[in-house]
């Protein structure tokens, strides 16, 4: 077997299923489950109407580049949504199975081994800490030293590209940046966007900006990279990102999403996929075109987080500080000083007295420059009915006292 396998750490579920595998629930209380960053609201009726009037397409192998339908829809939506000029569907999009396939297999692709060999170190991926742990282990079995930025509150949970050492940014062949943030909610600014573009500028170096929680947001759309880009008077080179239906349209279950960006990085990218046989139904084709097009579902599945954070926020502010983040679906909350900033003991804690399950925040980061920059914190998803929502994060009000 690989070697690199070896290096892969537990997923943050499987230590989470670990941690709680002892402890007993307050049978009495119906349990919660706010862990789990999957949407709950029900999948749009046009995508369902769309699988089942193509499934004529289960008769024939797609192709890895997909349908010019598809393509056609991935460049309106984006010219749309970001106010740029519409992408070449031909060269500038990609149809991907979700984002977490579409990261693992980038990096794949990415990364110049041989390039690394000659200074006798291994290439480096750069990633946001805490971050969605695809970016990690992808790095790894790429055959490359992941390097952590930690995103602190007193730095709006931005990375502190500055504090990088210049060793380090020679080596690096690819940097993660997550906008909206997993957990944290964060947007980067166009400043945020200016200074890392002018590090790729210098040092070489591939941007993937994560972007499949941008549909979800309460005061205003958040920027995204090409916009950044095209804002900012350049082109997209060495610039990919990734974007999903699953939180957009409620579909995480169809494994659809797109990567778009520098057409000769996507080149490339193409030309492994085609390898690595990661070609979409053309069902879900269909279904996922019909989804890029239309806004209605997307707007109202907004209204519901905003409902649920309206509710929630005002419950937990005072016991675990929460706050409203900038976008996406996670409150990025602080354990209460009387639990000895234990999130692992306090996650479980939870559980056992409330029947809530939350995620420990020290899960989804790694220790790194003297600081876990989760420890203390818990996230929690709402993505749960709004009754739920609201009912687990009473029950924890009335645990914290």
């Amino acid at each position: 077997m690989n070697p690199l396998l070896d290096r892969l750490q537990p997923y943050p579920f499987q230590r989470l299923k670990a941690l709680l595998a002892d402890a007993q629930p307050d049978a009495a209380l119906r349990h919660v489950d706010l862990s789990i960053g999957e949407p709950k609201h029900p999948t749009p009726p046009l995508i369902l109407d769309a699988l089942t009037a193509h499934f004529g397409g289960l008769a024939q192998y797609p192709a890895t580049l997909g349908s010019a339908e598809l393509r056609g829809a991935i460049a309106d939506w984006l010219a749309q949504r970001y106010g740029i000029p519409r992408p070449d569907p031909a060269t500038g999009v990609l149809p991907v199975l979700g984002s977490r396939e579409a990261l693992f297999s980038f990096v794949q692709a990415v990364i110049d081994r041989d390039a690394a060999a000659l200074d006798g170190a291994a290439p480096v991926v750069i990633s946001p800490n805490p971050f969605y742990q695809i970016y990690e282990g992808a790095a790894l079995l790429a055959g490359a030293e992941p390097y952590y930025v930690n995103c602190l509150a007193g730095r709006r949970y931005q990375p502190d590209w500055q504090a990088v050492p210049e060793a380090v940014w020679r080596r690096t062949q690819l940097v993660f940046v997550c906008s909206p943030g997993n957990p944290t909610g964060a947007v980067m600014s166009l400043d945020d966007w200016r200074e890392l573009f002018e590090l790729s500028d210098r040092y070489g170096f591939v941007i993937a900006s994560d972007e499949c929680y941008s549909e979800i947001w309460f005061d205003a759309p958040p920027l995204g990279g090409l916009e950044a880009a095209h804002r900012l008077g350049r082109d997209q080179r060495r610039l990919v990102v990734f974007s999903s239906l699953s939180k957009r349209s409620n579909a995480p279950g169809l494994r659809s999403g797109f990567v778009a960006g520098d057409p000769a990085v996507l080149a490339g990218f193409l030309l492994y996929r085609t390898y690595h046989g990661s070609a979409m139904s053309a069902m879900v084709q269909a279904a996922s075109a019909a989804a890029w097009r239309d806004e209605a579902h997307v707007e109202a599945n907004r209204a519901q987080y905003r409902a649920k954070f309206e509710a929630v926020v005002p419950l937990l502010a005072g016991p675990l500080g929460a706050a409203l983040p900038d976008a996406a679906f996670y409150l990025w909350a602080q354990v209460p000083a009387r639990f000895g900033g234990d999130d692992a003991a306090f996650a479980r804690d939870v559980y056992r007295h409330c029947n809530v399950t939350v995620l420990p925040g020290s899960y989804l980061a790694r220790d790194a420059h003297g600081a876990n920059p989760g420890a203390g914190r818990i996230r929690i998803a709402l993505v749960a009915p709004l009754a739920d929502c609201v009912e687990g994060a009473r029950r924890i009000a009335a645990f914290c006292g």
